[in-house]
């Protein structure tokens, strides 16, 4: 039997399921062979190596104020905090690994509009400084060209569903977005046999707390890009609190890029506990070309990530 590879993306717009296995895929078997799997890499194309699968639910965050392109700065204030707290988490935590002077007063000055000194909290204020501060860092290198983010409107759209999947807000049927999620993730993983997961971004959060429920094996679990140590933003929302590795969970690779924006706290290590089995998050930076890195192909590529995801694929297969 194959075993079971699953893919969980991360925040973005509306994707093609199938397309978007196969790009990961490619971009997996890429990495494999630069690391000396070509035979399994030859396997991932054909299919005949593993049970690939991409746990998709971007299509749950539609409703109808987006689908009219709704402004944001028509969004109320108190939707606008999480993102502030957000992005404030990750220019602080960019400012902290001395970047070069352009980044510097890139990042000083977003910071000064997400935090003004002085300025009173008045109607639409807080969605006027986000906005603002998201367009400055627009000048970030890379931030445009490669994130595919052509202004701050764009980049806020797609951060925002940080916030709606961690406000967890419930339906008319009383089940959050974070509910349906996480029941998408869990209909992807072998209940019985072992599952490799792969997560991207949001997709990490989301799978996090998806595993604290499965019942099956996770031999590895790669979280990519993660916003997890994000201490103000994303880290105190999640649940089950305080952070501990799911029990499923053999072993835990995350990797972050010096380039990845969205990456708060990369050392997850830190403000994860270990499960009963001793199992804690192992980081590891890796370094791309220098431009945006957020995309899960760009990680998928190094083959610092992808060996150990193929090594925990041919371990599984010979199980």
């Amino acid at each position: 039997m194959r075993p079971r590879l699953v893919f969980v993306h991360g925040i973005g717009g509306p994707r093609d399921a199938v397309a978007e296995r196969e790009t990961l895929l490619r971009a997996l078997g890429d990495g494999a062979r630069a690391a000396g799997h070509s035979r399994l890499a030859a396997k991932l194309l054909d299919g005949s190596g593993v049970d690939a699968r991409f746990a998709y639910y971007g299509d749950l965050f539609a409703d109808p104020r987006e689908a009219q392109g709704a402004a944001v700065q028509d969004q109320k204030d108190a939707e606008a905090e999480l993102l502030g707290a957000l992005l404030l988490d990750a220019v602080d935590e960019r400012l902290a690994d001395v970047p070069d002077a352009h980044e510097t007063r890139v990042l000083r000055r977003a910071r000064a509009q997400l935090a003004p000194e002085g300025e009173s909290q008045g109607t639409g204020n807080a969605v006027r400084q986000v906005l603002n501060a998201a367009n400055t860092l627009m000048a970030l290198p890379g931030l445009r060209r490669v994130g595919g983010w052509v202004s701050g409107a764009v980049m806020l759209h797609h951060l925002g569903q940080v916030k709606r999947y961690l406000a967890r807000k419930e339906d008319e049927d009383g089940l959050g977005i974070d509910r349906r999620i996480r029941d998408r993730v869990a209909r992807e993983l072998d209940p019985d046999g072992a599952t490799v997961v792969v997560a991207h971004s949001l997709g990490t959060v989301v799978t996090f707390e998806t595993l604290h429920h499965h019942p099956g094996p996770v031999p590895l679990f790669v979280t990519l890009g993660s916003p997890m140590g994000m201490r103000t933003a994303v880290r105190p929302r999640m649940r089950p609190q305080p952070l501990r590795v799911p029990a499923a969970v053999g072993s835990w690779l995350n990797f972050w890029d010096r380039d990845d924006f969205i990456v708060g706290q990369p050392r997850l290590e830190r403000c994860v506990a270990a499960n009963d089995a001793a199992v804690l998050p192992v980081s590891r930076r890796v370094d791309s070309d220098g431009v945006w890195a957020h995309p899960a192909v760009k990680y998928l590529a190094q083959p610092g990530v992808a060996g150990p995801v193929a090594e925990a694929i041919e371990a599984a297969a010979a199980r």
